[in-house]
């Protein structure tokens, strides 16, 4: 009986230790013997660490560069280091199931350190290294955390405020704070753990906070079963093997980075290497040269600026029709970039453009745009390098169940969905139907190949002053094909009309403001022959400033937080509106 065509039914109550316990009644035997045939294939993220540690010992697991020089780490080193700190975390006697949080950047001692929690029976909370002192303070308390393990931060002086000062802190080896026990002194001072300790598989191992477009974080409930069913089912799926070579640099504590970079490791046997820096970044992704690898839509689109900063759009238009030669440019393209042996580029966390996916298809980047999200533990769609459709986010993964509601959301469930949001049993049971779907947010279809395509957020619909919707993100993704803009948002919410606020690209700012201003005149123009006339854009509005994380204007997964760009503008639209001319300067 396959696991898409069950109903099932999920009740949620509270464990005496505050955890969200999921139980799946089932309707039938044989739906109930389905799922334990499920279950028995999958292994816990504790045993696949074990597993590697012991059969490729010698083999380098962990590298990062430190002031430009890379520090390996093999698995047998790595898995004295958790031992040995995980035997320190057992010492301090909190209760089983206890939260330690890490805040810091991506590195090395982020992953022992989760790893390391886990051993020690606790549950990790990571947190976002580019989040406000009140954001951390928030997240600290409201998780109960027992300790904090701080390492690699722009500004710890800064964030160092919203941590509790009886807090019990560890410090990472590497990155200057000395007013905490370092890392390094203390697995000096533990002998390892000698057993395997591993742990019931519904066990909760890590509440991830998620960063929100709008409102306060919300801490999603993950169990250890959830991380293996999904690494398990979705490895295999992408011939993703232990020959693998990943490249960490987006937040590890979103959940793509969490599940591609940390779960695809473990799960595979991989090799992971860090980016030491922004400044660093090509240079890093150059010496690693990934096997696959994940960007999201800006970081696209921030490649597709440097190409062509160096070689005008004119000019690779001409050299990719020359025979032979294109073939040279492409492959100097993908060197260029620390591409040439990745075999799978992923794109998710946010949309992409149709218009960029066919421009990287065109150098011989092919991007497969995928779509999961905190709370599905990143097991939802993707396109495969052999069934890429454009313009989708996909076909779902293995016990992946989706329909669409009759409001055109989209819903999803499998076996690995969360378990809740930590503390809030009512916004829970928000965002779960009667049937225990999990209602995304996202508005979509799924077309007669069973390619899933998004076509906007249910939430983000506004209404103009002639009561017509208007749907966003679709005109977005449109006006995002003129590579002189950085970012679009089109806002229009009691106007006669909408339009679109953008900021330049570096591509966009190198150029005359005329120069760009007949550009926009022509995209605009060209993106509204596609619309009905109710959606048709008044006018562009060209924004002073980027939107940034810094500002506040972006959430840490680089995703513009509608609600606070539209709290800083929204009493200049109608003054806007009535300007004359097609394109405004701010």
């Amino acid at each position: 009986m396959p696991f898409e065509s069950t109903k099932l039914h999920k009740d949620f109550t509270i464990s005496a230790t505050g955890y969200y316990l999921s139980d799946y009644n089932c309707i039938d035997n044989g739906l109930k013997a389905s799922i334990m045939a499920i279950e028995r294939t999958v292994h816990s993220p504790l045993a696949t660490f074990y597993k590697w540690e012991n059969a490729q010992r010698n083999r380098l697991y962990l590298r990062q560069p430190i002031n430009g020089e890379w520090q390996n780490y093999t698995w047998g080193e790595c898995g004295d280091q958790v031992r040995r700190m995980a035997a320190y975390l057992k010492s301090l006697n909190y209760e089983p199931g206890s939260r330690i949080a890490i805040l810091s950047k991506n590195c090395v001692h982020w992953m022992l350190s989760d790893f390391a929690i886990w051993m020690a029976g606790y549950v990790s909370v990571p947190m976002y290294p580019n989040m406000s002192p009140n954001t951390v303070k928030q997240i600290l308390e409201h998780s109960e955390s027992k300790m904090l393990f701080v390492g690699k931060l722009d500004d710890w002086a800064y964030l160092k405020p919203g941590v509790p000062e009886n807090l019990p802190c560890v410090a990472y080896p590497f990155y200057g704070i000395t007013e905490y026990k370092n890392w390094d002194d203390i697995i000096k001072n533990n002998a390892p753990i000698k057993e395997n300790p591993d742990y019931p598989m519904q066990n909760l191992c890590t509440i991830m906070y998620t960063s929100g477009t709008t409102g306060v974080p919300k801490g999603v409930m993950h169990t250890f079963y959830n991380f293996g069913f999904a690494a398990e089912y979705a490895f295999p799926e992408l011939k993703v093997d232990n020959t693998a070579v990943f490249f960490s640099y987006l937040p590890m504590c979103h959940i793509a980075e969490r599940l591609l970079i940390e779960m695809g490791s473990l799960y595979t046997g991989g090799q992971v290497s860090f980016a030491e820096s922004l400044e660093t970044f090509p240079k890093n992704l150059q010496e690693t040269s990934p096997t696959l690898f994940l960007a999201v839509p800006r970081i696209w689109s921030k490649f597709q600026e440097k190409i062509l900063e160096k070689m005008p759009q004119q000019k690779l238009d001409r050299l990719l029709k020359i025979p032979i030669v294109n073939g040279i440019v492409k492959k100097k393209i993908k060197a260029a970039l620390g591409l040439s042996k990745a075999e799978q580029c992923f794109s998710g966390a946010a949309p992409i453009s149709v218009d960029t996916i066919n421009w990287f298809w065109k150098i011989g980047i092919k991007i497969q745009q995928a779509y999961a999200m905190t709370e599905d533990c990143c097991y939802s769609h993707t396109n495969y390098i052999d069934r890429n459709k454009v313009g989708t986010v996909g076909l779902r993964f293995p016990h992946v169940d989706v329909k669409i509601s009759e409001q055109g959301e989209i819903l999803i469930k499998h076996p690995a969905m969360m378990k809740g949001y930590y503390k809030e049993e009512a916004q829970t049971k928000e965002v779960f139907n009667e049937e225990g779907y999990f209602k995304t947010g996202d508005k979509g279809d799924v077309d007669a190949e069973g390619y899933l395509k998004i076509t906007g957020r249910v939430k983000e619909l506004f209404k103009t002053s002639k009561g017509k919707y208007v749907a966003p993100m679709p005109i977005e993704m449109k006006m995002a094909a003129n590579t002189d803009i950085g970012q679009a948002l089109v806002i229009g919410y009691g106007l006669p009309q909408p339009m679109v606020l953008v900021t330049l690209s570096e591509n966009g700012k190198k150029k005359s403001n005329a120069d760009v201003e007949a550009g926009l005149d022509k995209t605009l123009k060209a993106v509204n022959e596609t619309l009905d006339s109710f959606e048709k854009l008044e006018k562009v509005v060209v924004m002073k400033e980027e939107w940034t994380i810094q500002n506040n204007m972006l959430t840490p997964s680089l995703k513009i937080k509608r609600n606070e760009v539209e709290k800083l503008f929204q009493d200049n639209y109608e003054k806007w509106f009535e300007m004359k001319g097609d394109v405004i300067w701010q």
